[in-house]
């Protein structure tokens, strides 16, 4: 509001007035109106005191002026006036202090103040002046030099702000009406000491009817049940302050808070089929995985974090299932051989279940689920099969070349049971002595064998499949020959032959030879020979 300058003369008037009582010093008090004070008037020199002589003192009230006075006229702030004044000019007012001259000019003949300048009261408050009043002709003070105050009136010229604005904040979705979220506090640099300038009111631009705000707090809180973060994750929630209480022609400010759901366990985890089949070859190592299988679920973290069973004895005796931390998923591995022609599928009952449950939704569960998983063995072309881990035969020494030795025996394990082909092999040599028939397995002799020189001898047999030459199988196979009596008897040469003397002709017992020795006839080592 723009004050006139008429209006302003009464409550803002200085005058200068006639005081009795005892001597003081001015001083400013703050309020509306100021108590007189006392001040003794310094008279000019060479002029005694008379006693009862009227003192000369300041009286006034406190100067106000408005901020943002932007008038093309300067704002009247106030009056000084001296009742020595008569108005014949003779009086000069001085004004001095903060702003003197520049924001502050006095009229030196009439003592009226004006801001020459518009004031904000955000950057300074208040000014404190001195005033003079001198007589013009002799240039003596009529009054001691006293303080006073001009205080800035605030008026609403500041918006409220968000400095720190736009803001962050997270809720768990599902959360009860009245959650709070977040709270907003909006600054506004007018007087809060006055009016309603700086009093400010909150409310919702943008996010009904998700969120609400309490005018007075700025407390953001939930104003909607159920909100699933499955189904909307972000909100943009717009919050203005505006200040007059809210009136209207205040001033608003307005700021951001994003605020996001964040992830409870509310959704139970899903098979995306009933049933699935896999294909595994029968020649899948034991421990491996030989597949995968995934429950969804659209919780996220923890909340989503599964473990996986199979729930049925035949499908856990031939497989085992763990959960992949990382993808959520179920590895299938095998834990025993497969074989084709023995069983050719398996029936695997598999339960996927949350690890992490939140007993307030339970009743949206149960947290698990389940699904079958067929198993198809597949037939892989396996290498021929050998009726026995290793073979044991013998056969004489200087038997004739091609007797049979013995006979090894293979099969195809496959359903299309092929042929077989069999061979010895080179590696070990023991093609040189032995051959063997490649469609009936039987071994014989491939020269004459002598006990003498090799007691032993290990080959390695062959086998592959007639339709697939590729596949390979081998068993050792272990030939001793045996001793016939074809060496006869032989004496060293250089050996002696020692007979006892008691020896009977024609032949040496074993007694005669021991009653020998005890008679320590016999010294050296005797060949006793028996006749036939």
């Amino acid at each position: 509001m723009r004050i006139s300058a008429p209006s302003c003369i009464c409550p803002l008037l200085v005058c200068l007035c006639v005081v009795r009582g005892a001597h003081g010093t001015s001083h400013v008090r703050s309020g509306p109106v100021a108590k007189a004070g006392r001040n003794q008037t310094k008279l000019p020199d060479g002029e005694k005191e008379v006693h009862h002589r009227p003192k000369r003192g300041w009286i006034w009230n406190q100067f106000f002026v408005l901020e943002e006075h932007f008038g093309p006229d300067p704002q009247y702030v106030g009056k000084l006036h001296s009742n020595s004044d008569k108005g014949d000019g003779s009086v000069k007012y001085l004004l001095s202090g903060e702003g003197a001259g520049t924001i502050f000019i006095i009229d030196e003949v009439t003592g009226d103040i004006h801001a020459a300048k518009s004031l904000d009261r955000e950057k300074k408050a208040h000014y404190v002046m001195h005033a003079q009043a001198i007589d013009r002709n002799t240039n003596k003070a009529l009054e001691p030099e006293s303080e006073f105050i001009i205080k800035v009136q605030d008026v609403n010229d500041n918006a409220p702000k968000f400095p720190d604005g736009p803001f962050i904040a997270t809720v768990p979705e599902m959360s009860n009406i009245g959650t709070s979220v977040f709270q907003v506090t909006a600054t506004d640099a007018d007087d809060p000491t006055y009016g309603n300038s700086a009093r400010v009111v909150y409310s919702i631009l943008q996010g009904q009817p998700y969120f609400s705000v309490d005018p007075k707090t700025g407390v953001i809180r939930t104003a909607l049940m159920n909100m699933d973060r499955e189904a909307r994750e972000q909100y943009a929630v717009v919050i203005q302050a505006k200040d007059m209480a809210g009136q209207v022609g205040g001033l608003s400010g307005s700021t951001t808070v994003n605020v996001t759901l964040t992830d409870v366990n509310d959704n139970p985890p899903k098979f995306p089929q009933s049933n699935y089949q896999l294909y595994v070859p029968e020649s899948a190592q034991v421990g491996k995985a030989v597949g995968k299988i995934r429950a969804n679920d659209e919780d996220l973290g923890i909340n989503a974090d599964m473990a996986y069973s199979i729930t049925n004895a035949e499908g856990a005796a031939a497989f085992s299932i763990a959960a992949d931390r990382d993808k959520r998923e179920g590895v299938i591995s095998l834990k025993q051989p497969l074989n084709f022609e023995k069983k050719k599928a398996y029936t695997l009952h598999i339960e996927g279940s949350n690890t992490h449950l939140d007993p307030r939704f339970s009743h949206l569960g149960p947290f698990k689920d389940h699904t079958t998983l067929k198993i198809i063995v597949g037939d892989v072309d396996e290498p021929p099969v050998f009726s026995m881990d290793y073979y044991i035969m013998d056969v004489y020494e200087n038997a004739a070349i091609g007797t049979e030795v013995g006979a090894v025996t293979a099969r195809d394990p496959d359903s299309t049971n092929s042929a077989v082909r069999y061979f010895i092999d080179q590696s070990m040599h023991g093609d040189s002595y032995f051959n063997i028939d490649d469609v009936t397995g039987v071994i014989t002799t491939k020269q004459t064998l002598d006990r003498e020189e090799a007691a032993w001898y290990n080959i390695s047999v062959g086998t592959s499949e007639v339709d697939n030459p590729s596949l390979l199988s081998h068993v050792p196979v272990t030939v001793q020959v045996l001793d016939v009596n074809d060496n006869p008897p032989e004496i060293a040469g250089d050996n002696e032959v020692i007979v006892c003397e008691s020896s009977k002709p024609g032949q040496v017992s074993d007694s005669d030879y021991q009653s020998c020795r005890q008679r320590r006839l016999c010294q050296r080592p005797v060949f006793l020979l028996f006749a036939k």
